[in-house]
Parts: structure tokens; sequence; C-alpha cells
């Protein structure tokens, strides 16, 4: 009886050990194919937006077509409903791999030495699993605050740091007060910006904007392979955004 007991675990641990690759295999290749339909698009709406109303329409045509083709419409449909519910499904392949392998592996252990183990039902192995993802939430959403925090923290010192040397720089006739000229910082933030666009100061609109086209074409992180492409497109969007009418207007009147 226990020679059969043993034979029935070791069989049923090594059941559960294929399972477990199985299944790990279809989780890795799902996380692959969410991964990659999410550049995908990602690259390609990054390429209208940079390319402009011509591109747009190229990709319209193209998109026609293809729906239009017997079969561009299923692989369309699919691609598309996959990267919509594949992180779900993921999520759901990754809870039923734990419960499943990890009950399967337990009562394989409890067969082959019932005095060292101690036999779980599968309830128990959900229930587990549950307090589990709650831990795991909890400890992301701990994290998640405290590099708020810390991210707040740094830009108050940043901050005081950049408004005190200035107001070192500006310490003269205000009755020893440090005073920090908001036309200055405004010319300071505003030529910086059209440095990283690479545009005169006297440039107009449509010139920041066609600038604005190139540069982030050249950075964007899902085009470009340059290390630090992604820190370098955030500076190009945040130039670009200070680089409106209203503060276009502005330099002109006040500084230049």
């Amino acid at each position: 009886m226990k020679i059969l007991k043993k034979l029935s675990g070791k069989t049923l641990y090594g059941m559960a050990k294929l399972i477990h690759i199985i299944m790990d295999s279809i989780i890795q290749l799902t996380e692959n194919i969410v991964l990659l339909l999410g550049r995908f698009f990602k690259g390609c709406l990054a390429l209208i937006s940079v390319g402009g109303c011509l591109l747009l329409i190229v990709f319209a045509n193209l998109g026609f077509r293809i729906l239009m083709h017997p079969i561009g419409f299923p692989i369309v449909l699919f691609m598309i409903i996959f990267l919509i519910f594949g992180g779900s499904f993921v999520s759901y392949l990754k809870y039923q791999k734990y419960i499943i392998t990890e009950f399967l592996f337990n009562t394989a252990n409890y067969l082959m030495d019932n005095k060292k183990y101690q036999y779980k039902t599968f309830n128990q192995y959900k229930e587990a699993y549950k307090k589990a993802e709650e831990e795991r939430i909890k400890e992301e959403q701990r994290r998640y605050y405290e590099q708020q925090r810390q991210w707040k923290e740094r830009f108050r010192q940043q901050w005081y740091q950049q408004n005190y040397q200035e107001g070192q720089e500006n310490y003269d006739s205000y009755g020893g007060h440090s005073y920090v000229n908001p036309t200055v910082d405004f010319k300071s933030k505003y030529e910086r910006s059209c440095d990283i666009l690479g545009v005169s100061y006297n440039a107009n609109k449509n010139e920041i904007k066609l600038a604005y086209r190139k540069k982030a074409k050249e950075y964007h992180p899902d085009l470009s392979k340059i290390p630090d492409a992604t820190k370098i497109f955030q500076e190009i969007n945040a130039a670009y955004e200070f680089l409106n009418d209203d503060n276009i207007q502005r330099y002109k009147n006040d500084v230049v």
C-alpha cells in the first residue's frame, strides 16, 4: 500500500512539473504577444502624430485595404481583442497555474510522505493566492506613495536650491532681501526650450511645430535606439508645451 501511494505521488509530482512548464510557456508567450502588439500600435500612433495628415491618410488607406481582405479583418480584430484582454488573460493563467500546480505538488508530497507534509484542499490554495495578491497590491501601493513622496521632496529641494542661487545673484539693492526677477526666469526657460527643439529665439509657431515633429520622431522611445531617448523625448514634449502662443507673444513683448 505504501509503495503504491509513493508511486502515485511520484507520478502526480511529474504531472505537476509538466503542467507547470507548459503553463509557464503559455504565460510567457502571451505576455510577449501583448507586449509586441502594444509596441506596434504605439509605434503606429507615434508615426501618425509626427507625420501629420499625410501619414494619417496613408495609414487609413492601408488600414482600409487590410480590413477589406478576407483574412485581414479577423487578424486585426484578433490583435485588438488580444491587446485589450491579454493582460487579464495572463493574470488568470497565473492564478490557475499557482493553485493547480501547488495543489498537485502538495498532494504528491503528501502521498510520498504523509508524516512530513500536511494535505491541503484546493480551496485553501485559492485563499492563499488571494491573500498573496492582496499583500502584493498593498506593497505596490506603499512603494508608489513612497516614490511620490521622494519625488516631491527632491523637487522641493531642487526648487529651493535654484531659487536660493538666483536670489544670491540678485542680492543687491532690495534692502538685504533676495529677489528673483520673474522676467529673467521666464526668459531663461523660454530660451532653454528653444535650444532643446533647435530653433532660434525668434522662431514662430510653425517653425517650432516643424522642429518639434522632427525631434519627436528622432527621439521617440519606440523608434530611437539611444539609451536616454525616453528622457530626451519628455524634455522635447515639455519644451513644445511651454512654447505656446501666449509665451511666444510674451517673449516678443517683454524680452525682445
